[in-house]
């Protein structure tokens, strides 16, 4: 196992590198320019070439990298060309809504999904397993920003029941941090719950159609015994895998839901780095999300283990 796990491990760094040669020339070869933003609309050329200079700009795009490179090699990611902070601190500073997001909208939704996913697949063909196909096929094709606004519109102005937008710390209360996230959770998890349902139910289809789930239910096992403890361990491993690919959906989702519900994460951090050209901002998140996506997959693979015995052989 400690193997499989340095190899994995060891596999991230061509990804990663991948990652970074396609971020980083994706952002300097296209038009915009920093120094321009920084400047002012009246700034003069001489102007915009010196800062151009100061910030390095003026060098060659391979020495640029490679000076990146070099850097986030030592755990630097950069500096913000226009808050001046790091991108390190800037991240930390950001984290707390994002994260909180995040789990929160994986935790509810996961859950959320395998139980209606199960009562499809153990109500095949019935008006129950048309209605839950049906939402599987209306989340996923909504937009998260749609289902944000209609949320927005329904819960917070017209209902009043929660905050229209904002983020509370968990410092400052249980109850406020989680009235703050329920919209947010609720429109990034649309989808994700969607998309886990539908292979929830088909893959439980397939193994209530083997012989050994016909075995048991003629031996009189319960239905819920049947369903949860037999069925839905050997339908694991597919679901684990939609999971841990769902990840990509979920943090592509946060910066629209942030920007939607004016939460300060990490999300709205990129959004503002766009606007104002900021490089290393961009590439920094970059980095981080894709770290996460790859080290989540690789925690999604270990799982393999625990549904499967055979993976262990």
């Amino acid at each position: 196992m400690s193997g499989t796990i340095l190899r994995r491990l060891l596999s991230m760094l061509p990804v990663m590198g991948v990652v970074a040669i396609c971020v980083f020339l994706l952002l300097h070869l296209a038009p915009g320019d920093p120094a321009s933003i920084i400047a002012g609309e009246n700034a003069t050329p001489e102007n915009i070439a010196r800062i151009r200079e100061q910030l390095g700009l003026d060098q060659p795009v391979w020495k640029q990298f490679l000076v990146w490179i070099a850097a986030m090699l030592h755990g630097d990611l950069g500096t913000s060309l226009f808050w001046g902070d790091t991108v390190l601190s800037l991240i930390g500073q950001r984290a707390e809504p994002t994260v909180s997001l995040a789990l929160t909208t994986l935790a509810v939704a996961v859950f959320l999904a395998i139980a209606i996913g199960v009562l499809a697949a153990s109500h095949a063909g019935t008006w129950i397993d048309r209605l839950v196909m049906g939402f599987a096929v209306l989340g996923f094709s909504v937009p998260v920003f749609v289902v944000g606004y209609l949320l927005i519109f329904v819960f917070a102005v017209n209902l009043k029941w929660l905050p229209v937008q904002g983020y509370s710390p968990l410092a400052e209360g249980l109850l406020p941090w989680l009235r703050n996230l329920v919209l947010p959770s609720v429109a990034l998890g649309m989808a994700y719950v969607a998309l886990i349902a539908r292979i929830t139910r088909t893959t439980m289809l397939d193994v209530l159609a083997e012989d050994y789930m016909r075995t048991a239910r003629a031996k009189g096992v319960a239905t819920r015994a049947m369903l949860f403890r037999h069925a839905l361990k050997n339908a694991a491993v597919p679901i684990a895998t939609v999971v841990g690919n769902g990840v990509a959906l979920l943090i592509g989702g946060v910066v629209i839901t942030e920007t939607v519900f004016n939460i300060p994460g990490i999300g709205r951090l990129v959004v503002d780095a766009i606007a104002r050209r900021d490089y290393p901002i961009i590439q920094g998140v970059i980095m981080v999300f894709s770290g996460v996506y790859v080290l989540v997959n690789l925690l999604v693979d270990l799982s393999y283990t625990l549904f499967d015995p055979r993976v262990r052989g």
